[in-house]
């Protein structure tokens, strides 16, 4: 790893600018499946009492109308944070009960119905709502329904302004404020696309599916018992062939060198037509939308990736154009499995190492990348997927196969540096603590979740279906004896109620035609400096 910046942790270890590591920004949107009460998918329609999956602020739907999502307000207290994203569980297991419903705790999903039996998520009828739901058709008949009902977290992450400028007076940059925050961001995100292979091998906890999902699908894995399958030393395959990953994408390749080229290599892709997509058409015989358009992506959210720069948008405004017009406001950090264990399915220590590599990346040397460097991170995602656990693992590291343990060890030693300053920033030793005890997981990969879940699947004699259920049920009962507050229930209803007001009077609100609310939303890629094709696929 690129040495951190000792001048920077000196800087950030005063007083002042140690104070504004309080301001980091954390949120989480958590991803479950819907299941009844069998395993099976759910089937029925996203709950009323849920409010509107168009409207409310903390209760969505992701792919399939089945996948919850549920999203926390931004904090800077991970205890807070926590607490949001309980109770959102706690209103909607209260809501579930009424059917008899539960959510699936892990990533990879339960026994799957046939693809075209799997609900896509609506939205109503309005143009935002419609566009969302052929966005999904999309994704379907591109990659096929089943690849959509995986789960995971989410973690967004924020530096405050007192941060920036503490850095940047350290640096002696002279540039805007949010120029120089879009360049640092970027520099971030280029080193963890770097390491990240750490996070995946620490918090993986997807090393087995059911027979049922690769069906019919060519894959690597092996038979374990009579109805999963899995590798032995794989770690989340989530993060796999099996999981967000797509053919049609691998000749992409997204610049992070800078904004403007991260912009023009996603525009282009959004904007130029790809003949494999051309066959499905826009539109089926009998006018139906089939996508949202014909080219390798149908909007940005489709481009799969461990981490995105983000900036908040407005009403029908573009994910880039946002970017475009404004800077990078956060990073969305998209590696995370659900760790089935936890009832949350993520834990505040495992927050708090995220948080601590986070900073590593930023306070570290981020040179720009090439293609060969690009081409290497893909490899090591592959690697750490697969043979994670491996003793024997090795990894490319500039050109060169280098020992992954000691790798992972030189970047936890790194960290090490950053959470003692969050420690100093927050008070206690959480940070610490959090880091350390990950070292243990390099020394004894038994540790990991993924291992323990193949331990504990053979242990018990279950398969990764009977292993998963039995785990749903245990998280249904935890928090079914601990109801929400009356006055916190009550709030939550009242956000259902007001959620489903607003998606009413939006589709009575008059309506351009949808074609025309399209091209004009598409409109906004045109305006992203995009790549003509011979740079679309050149080094930055």
């Amino acid at each position: 790893m690129p040495s951190i910046n000792n001048d920077q942790l000196a800087a950030f270890a005063q007083a002042t600018a140690n104070q504004s590591l309080r301001g980091i920004l954390r949120g989480l949107e958590k991803e479950s499946l819907r299941i009844t009460p069998q395993g099976e998918l759910a089937q029925t329609d996203h709950p009323l009492g849920l409010g509107s999956a168009l409207k409310h602020p903390h209760i969505t739907t992701d792919y399939s109308e089945s996948l919850l999502e549920f999203i926390t307000e931004p904090f800077t207290d991970i205890s807070a944070l926590l607490q949001q994203l309980d109770d959102i569980h706690r209103f909607t297991y209260q809501e579930l009960a009424r059917s008899g419903e539960r959510l699936w705790p892990a990533s990879m999903p339960s026994h799957l119905p046939p693809d075209a039996q799997i609900p896509v998520a609506r939205y109503g009828t309005s143009n935002s709502g419609t566009m969302k739901t052929i966005y999904r058709i999309g994704l379907g008949h591109r990659y096929g329904r089943s690849m959509q009902t995986i789960a995971g977290v989410h973690y967004n992450f924020s530096l405050p302004d007192d941060f920036w400028r503490a850095l940047q007076t350290q640096e002696g940059d002279t540039q805007d404020l949010q120029a120089f925050k879009t360049q640092r961001y970027f520099a971030l995100i280029r080193n963890f696309r770097r390491y990240f292979w750490l996070l995946v091998y620490l918090f993986g906890a997807a090393p087995a599916v059911s027979n049922n999902f690769v069906e019919g699908r060519k894959h690597r894995l092996q038979p374990l018992g009579d109805d999963s399958q899995h590798l032995p030393f794989a770690t989340s395959l989530r993060m796999g062939d099996l999981g967000y990953q797509s053919d049609a994408q691998q000749s992409l390749f997204v610049c992070y060198n800078n904004l403007s080229s991260y912009l023009s290599t996603l525009c282009g892709a959004i904007t130029r037509p790809h003949p494999a997509y051309e066959a499905i058409g826009v539109k089926d015989e009998q006018g139906n939308y089939q996508q949202l358009n014909t080219s390798l992506l149908q909007i940005e959210n489709e481009f799969y990736s461990s981490i995105r720069p983000k900036r908040t948008t407005q009403s029908g405004e573009t994910a880039l154009q946002a970017l475009r017009l404004r800077g990078v406001e956060y990073i969305e950090v998209r590696c995370v499995d659900l760790n089935p264990y936890e009832p949350l399915g993520v834990s505040a220590e495992q927050l708090r190492v995220i948080d601590a590599f986070l900073l590593t990346c930023l306070l570290s040397d981020s040179p720009q990348t090439s293609l060969e460097e690009y081409a290497e991170w893909l490899e090591n995602q592959k690697r750490i997927v697969y043979f994670g656990r491996d003793p024997e693992l090795r990894l490319l590291r500039n050109g060169e196969e280098v020992s992954f343990k000691e790798w992972a060890e030189e970047i936890l030693h790194n960290s090490q540096a950053c959470a003692k300053l969050l420690d100093q920033a927050n008070g206690g030793e959480d940070y610490i603590t959090a880091v350390n005890r990950q070292f243990a997981k390099l020394s004894n990969p038994a540790l990991t979740p993924s291992a323990r879940v193949l331990a504990d699947m053979q242990s018990q004699g279950k398969s990764f279906f009977e292993h998963s259920l039995a785990l749903a049920e245990q998280h249904r009962q935890f928090f079914a004896s601990a109801p929400l507050a009356c006055a916190t229930a009550d709030a939550f209803e009242l956000m259902s109620i007001k959620s489903l007001n607003e998606q009413h009077q939006l589709e009575q609100s008059p309506q351009i035609p949808f074609s025309e609310y399209l091209a004009s939303y598409y409109q906004q890629y045109h305006n992203c400096s995009c790549a003509t094709p011979e740079k679309q696929n050149a080094p930055c």
